[in-house]
């Protein structure tokens, strides 16, 4: 029984070497290297001529939405040139699909203010004045480096200089200068801005 089942596993060992032996890894063919340069040149063309036709706003990246649809298609891109087991029709309704589902996603938001909360969620409000909102940047996993990298690439020294630091819809910390002017109609949609921002015990200085 043994020899038996040395031997059995012996020619598994035989056939696995010769698969892999006769297997193509640096070049599979002419036919191969044809297909992939035909499919990419109908495939292209045609992720571009639809994602023209749906408008700027697909590729806009505003919101996690966006991002899931722009990094689709490029994955989708890549399946259709470089698998044999995708057809171009497959590839093209595909596209058709992720950006209609987009399309139709982005036109509810934009005239649906509960829909859009619901989608996209809502700015967090990270510092405010020189303060730090611990509670929220506990919640949102921010720490104070990636505070500080916000506040440079922004081109301040110092949080006292801006007036809040909120965490966007789509992941971007954004900074906001601080000014005299009473009106700040762009952070109106922040939660927690138009009143106290936050109590002494959720609240510190950003440390030196």
């Amino acid at each position: 029984m043994i020899r038996g089942l040395a031997a059995t596993n012996w020619d598994h060992l035989q056939k696995w070497e010769l698969r892999m032996s006769t297997s193509p890894i640096l070049f599979s063919g002419w036919d191969a290297l044809i297909r992939t340069a035909v499919i990419a040149a109908c495939a292209y063309p045609g992720m571009l001529l639809m994602v023209r036709l749906s408008g700027n706003r697909t590729l806009a990246q505003l919101n996690a939405f966006d991002l899931i649809v722009t990094v689709a298609l490029g994955s989708t891109l890549a399946s259709v040139i470089t698998s044999k087991d995708v057809a171009l029709a497959q590839g093209l309704l595909s596209f058709a699909m992720l950006i209609a589902m987009q399309f139709a996603l982005s036109w509810l938001t934009s005239r649906s203010a509960r829909f859009e909360r619901t989608i996209n969620g809502e700015p967090v409000l990270l510092a405010f004045r020189g303060d730090l909102m611990d509670k929220a940047m506990q919640e949102v996993r921010i720490t104070d480096e990636e505070i500080r990298a916000a506040l440079r690439a922004s081109g301040f020294a110092s949080l006292s200089e801006v007036e809040v630091v909120v965490l966007e819809t789509n992941g971007q910390l954004s900074v906001v200068e601080r000014q005299n002017s009473s009106s700040q109609n762009a952070l109106r949609s922040v939660p927690g801005y138009s009143r106290t921002p936050a109590t002494a015990a959720s609240k510190r200085k950003f440390p030196r």
